[in-house]
């Protein structure tokens, strides 16, 4: 879910030349589970990752947030194969459920040679490959191994194995930056460079595509259909016009990333890593502020204060 206009405040610090305002990012409490695909070799096991994980941005019409949370060597998998890991978040279990059994019996079932696992020790569970064995028409078989039910169904080139269930747990979705540029080049550079990092923070995605979001909105609209709508405070082209703007007239390019995480405590620990690594590049690749979107600390209960976290303040 995308951000809504930041608070910025007089007080902001400034490092390697790059301001950082004084503000917060506004998450919400939402479902998430992971699971584990593996196949023949990496190359059919991110095929089917891919897949599953598209169309997946924002709940606002998507239905759920997913992405690849990171490659799996053979020794992390549950058959010594090859494998990716994938977070998937919704607003509710339900709907998590809905989306995983969709996007697993079109992308997972359907890819070659894969498998599908639960990639979480516990929670609530809900079905993987419980209702997906029915596509194998009666031929399909369970086995039980250590007290954990999988199913094998036939398909064209052997068997899908699927483990029955999947564990749901609470999660955070909605952190994020905004980060302020001189031009595209320099707001993309700074959105890459915290992406690469975030990415290896365990049990965190960023789920828009490459993990930025240029259209940052806010919630509602002059249109009453819309439930969120561009936030014309950060679109440089509405500088001089909106009545409300966050940018200067030298700031010719905004960025957003989105990070969704299975803990506070994750998505604190990859905020504050995006945020040194944009810190790093420095004013002189053409960064001129780091920023936050929130609601007012009004509707999200997660409030990740930027200047907290980078003095070290993560929460556990």
């Amino acid at each position: 879910m995308s951000a809504a206009t930041a608070t910025t405040g007089a007080d902001a610090m400034e490092r390697n030349g790059v301001r950082v305002d004084d503000t917060f990012a506004e998450a919400f409490p939402m479902k998430a589970t992971r699971v584990l695909i593996t196949a023949h070799n990496a190359t059919w096991a991110n095929h089917a990752a891919v897949a599953m994980t598209g169309f997946a941005t924002s709940v606002i019409a998507c239905g759920c947030e997913a992405g690849i949370e990171r490659v799996l060597s053979p020794d992390e998998t549950p058959d010594g194969r090859p494998g990716v890991a994938v977070l998937l978040f919704a607003v509710s279990g339900k709907e998590l459920a809905k989306q995983l059994e969709r996007r697993v019996g079109q992308c997972v079932l359907t890819c070659p040679t894969t498998a599908i696992y639960a990639g979480l020790p516990a929670g609530e569970a809900i079905a993987l490959g419980r209702n997906l064995r029915f596509f194998g028409d009666g031929w399909q078989i369970s086995k039980m191994l250590d007290g954990v039910r999988y199913w094998r169904v036939p398909v064209m080139d052997g068997e899908f194995l699927a483990e029955e269930t999947t564990p749901v747990v609470k999660a955070v979705g909605g952190g994020n930056l905004i980060f302020l540029a001189d031009d595209t080049d320099a707001a993309l550079g700074a959105a890459e460079a915290a992406v690469a990092a975030m990415r290896a923070v365990p049990g965190v995605i960023m789920p828009f595509p490459g993990g930025v979001v240029r259209s940052g909105s806010k919630i509602g609209s002059k249109y009453p259909a819309l439930v969120a709508s561009s936030n014309e405070a950060f679109c440089p082209a509405l500088t001089p016009l909106a009545k409300k703007t966050e940018l200067d007239a030298a700031t010719g390019c905004v960025m957003e990333i989105v990070i969704d995480g299975l803990l506070e405590a994750d998505v604190a620990r990859a905020m504050r890593t995006g945020m040194e690594a944009v810190l790093a590049l420095g004013a002189a690749a053409g960064v001129r502020r780091i920023s936050a979107g929130n609601y007012g600390g009004k509707l999200g209960p997660y409030h990740f204060h930027l200047r907290k976290l980078l003095a070290g303040e993560v929460r556990s």
